[in-house]
């Protein structure tokens, strides 16, 4: 009996660790004592083995606390380290208990805020560059402005001159009036506010709507503007919206084409898309600016239109995307430009 209780004891003192393997260590010897004492009455030992088994319950559940308060402390710690800024804190929960299921949900949290925070920051530079942008595009017309107010002050000058420089402002008054509205249909459908109203439109009663308007331009310069399509094709569109779209590219086609040059807009319905071409035999991209027409303001310095504000694209470029379409530009320097829309048919997805 006595080894027995020996054996129990020793098995006591492997499940206990730290604090509570010395505190129990201590204490057996004493309650071995008083067995001694007690010369092995029955009453002793179960005595004694109640004590142990009450030391090894004791040892376990400090030992069980002990390691949920570690635990609880590093997610501490990982949550202040994310509250510090660091993206990239996160609590461990890899395990099964409600513990780590809280930890997920914390994570997930923190995954969330961490995306509204990252999209905020990229929101105030986009604001940033904005602005700066806008403020940069401004100062051109505003000097002008302020410069031919200044002649047309001067007694001096003759009704011809007066007649030039009233024509010299409206049309700097006309690329700011250009700017600020092409800017205010940018961030609309940046934000997501516009609401398109889609319905199936025929491509060609559109693409004849654009071609009217700068039908005068066109003879003016003395070039051709051709259109090629089905009478029957059909696109899932607003109809303000997509006339947007490729007016903005036909506007440009008119921009880089010299007398004598052709500007084309073609349209058909593939199996899985309609597709729309705006095509020019000018004077091209260059390689360089390729990857950058479409973004905002974006002059090129190899090109020799001084009237641009750099919007037309970017803004035809949104209107596409909002109608879930592409758009491609493929170009060759001295040749001409294609501009190639691609949208999707909805009973195909």
């Amino acid at each position: 009996m006595f080894q027995a209780v020996l054996a129990v004891w020793a098995v006591a003192l492997a499940l206990t660790q730290g604090i509570v393997w010395y505190t129990t260590h201590a204490f057996s010897f004493a309650l071995l004592l008083v067995f001694l004492l007690l010369g092995g009455c029955l009453w002793g030992v179960l005595l004694l083995v109640f004590l142990l088994l009450g030391g090894c319950l004791w040892g376990v559940l400090f030992r069980y606390f002990q390691r949920q308060s570690a635990l609880l402390e590093q997610a501490v710690q990982q949550i202040q380290s994310c509250l510090d800024g660091n993206p990239d804190a996160r609590l461990d929960c890899d395990r099964e208990g409600e513990f780590y299921r809280l930890f997920h949900s914390v994570n997930a949290l923190a995954a969330v805020l961490s995306a509204h925070a990252d999209n905020e920051q990229r929101e105030k530079r986009f604001l940033k560059n904005t602005i700066a942008d806008i403020s940069h595009q401004l100062k051109t017309p505003l000097a002008a402005l302020n410069i031919y107010n200044g002649l047309l002050q001067d007694e001096a000058v003759s009704p011809s001159e007066v007649k030039e420089f009233a024509d010299l402002s409206e049309q700097e008054l006309d690329r700011i009036e250009t700017l600020v509205q092409n800017l205010l249909k940018i961030t609309r459908l940046d934000a997501g506010s516009v609401v398109l109203e889609k319905k199936n439109e025929n491509v060609a009663e559109m693409v004849q709507d654009i071609a009217r308007q700068y039908h005068y331009r066109a003879e003016q310069e003395q070039k051709k503007l051709v259109l090629s399509g089905s009478e029957a094709v059909t696109l899932w569109c607003d109809r303000d919206w997509m006339q947007e779209a490729v007016d903005n590219l036909v506007k440009n086609a008119l921009d880089h084409t010299k007398s004598g040059d052709t500007i084309q807009v073609e349209w058909n319905a593939l199996p899985s898309m309609v597709q729309i071409k705006v095509r020019d035999n000018g004077s091209g991209i260059h390689p360089e600016d390729l990857y950058h027409i479409f973004k905002r303001f974006y002059r090129s310095r190899f090109s020799q239109d001084t009237q641009g504000i750099g919007l037309g694209l970017p803004l035809a470029k949104a209107v596409v995307e909002a109608h879930h379409g592409t758009i491609e530009v493929d170009s060759e320097l001295g040749k001409g430009t294609t501009f190639t829309l691609n949208f999707p048919i909805p009973t195909k997805l």
